[in-house]
């Protein structure tokens, strides 16, 4: 029974609004960064090139401790707080070898250099094929963004280059073993 009452919100909370609610259980394994600690504001760098000192790099990240059977990965940064109705991808890399467990900062580049052999990014929310920085509207207040490793049982996906980080999401969610979570926030003043 639904007991909003209408023209009422339910507050942005993360229990309110947890990206993984929903989603199959997977094993817990060790994501870090040199770039933004957990729980920590995005460097100005990590931001949006049109917010001041904004550069769109991405994130260095290492990871460790996958589950046993893992044959690829994936990266994904999404802020479920974007006032959108469906949150924000702000990146997102498939097929990443089992082999690799690091990306440096900056791999989300236009060309994608930096990533291992086999790795693609898919068009981000901006149909941008490459990491967008963090740039929450002007007083909407804290968001947050999730960095996630999704540790798979398959060594390729299979999902086209030109497909939507939800399609990424809803296909990998059959062969997820593992995920690995690093959450940064970002607020621009009103």
């Amino acid at each position: 029974m639904n007991t909003n009452t209408p023209g009422t919100h339910t507050p942005n909370t993360p229990a309110a609004n947890n990206p993984f609610a929903r989603l199959p259980e997977a094993a817990p394994f060790t994501v870090t960064s040199t770039t933004v600690t957990d729980g920590a504001p995005w460097p100005p760098e990590q931001h949006a090139s049109a917010v001041p000192g904004g550069k769109d790099l991405s994130p260095q990240l290492s990871w460790n401790g996958a589950p046993q059977g893992t044959k690829s990965y994936a990266v994904t940064v999404y802020d479920p707080d974007a006032p959108t109705g469906s949150g924000f991808w702000h990146w997102a890399v498939a097929d990443i070898p089992a082999t690799v467990t690091e990306l440096p900062e900056g791999a989300g580049d236009d060309t994608g250099s930096h990533l291992p052999d086999g790795a693609f990014q898919l068009p981000n929310d901006a149909r941008a094929t490459r990491y967008i920085g963090a740039a929450p509207p002007a007083g909407h207040g804290p968001h947050r963004y999730f960095v996630v490793v999704h540790a798979l049982d398959v060594a390729s996906i299979g999902v086209p280059a030109d497909a939507t980080p939800a399609i990424l999401g809803f296909t990998m969610a059959g062969h997820i073993l593992g995920r690995a979570v690093l959450t940064a926030t970002a607020q621009t003043p009103a």
